[in-house]
């Protein structure tokens, strides 16, 4: 290892060690139980943070995250329709009343429903094109915010969606 890569790693040791304290800052906490302990904390006050700058966007268009989450799980469906039960397993969050968040967008035009004529039973929902304006009015402050994200590099974007991905296994 050369000089550069030691300085370079130490670096990192460092600068991890700082953010480690951000957390502990944020909550004015000075320790936690354990390093799990922290971590959960840290996921959790890290999920709100972010929920929260993503409410901010999508309130001030008149729309939830759950909403906006339905919105685009139809356009990317478009032009075909989806079923209620393909938009409830697609969903981020499982704990939404996806029949109440449709009828919502129904109601502002974002969405509409018609029964599928194979099956009586079911019905087909698509986004209607006043659905498909909002969300390109939307998604450059959504893209805005996923800039942010850029405080990370790729290497551990992908590095913290594997241990991510770990954890809920």
């Amino acid at each position: 290892m050369t000089k550069n890569e030691t300085l370079y790693i130490h670096l990192l040791y460092i600068q991890s060690m700082a953010l480690s304290m951000e957390i502990e800052k944020e909550i004015k906490q000075k320790s936690f139980k354990s390093e799990y302990h922290k971590l959960a904390v840290n996921l959790s006050f890290t999920n709100s943070w972010l929920n929260m700058q993503y409410i901010k966007v999508f309130r001030s268009f008149g729309i939830s995250q759950q909403q906006f989450n339905v919105l685009r799980i139809l356009k990317g469906q478009y032009p075909n329709p989806s079923s209620l039960i393909l938009i409830r397993e697609r969903m981020m969050d499982k704990s939404s009343n996806a029949s109440r968040l449709i009828d919502k967008l129904e109601a502002a035009g974002y969405t509409k429903r018609k029964q599928c004529p194979d099956n009586r039973r079911k019905v087909d929902i698509t986004i209607t094109e006043k659905g498909m304006k909002l969300l390109e009015e939307i998604n450059p402050q959504v893209d805005k915010l996923k800039s942010t994200l850029g405080n990370l590099s790729i290497e551990e974007a992908k590095t913290l969606n594997q241990l991510l991905d770990k954890l809920r296994d």
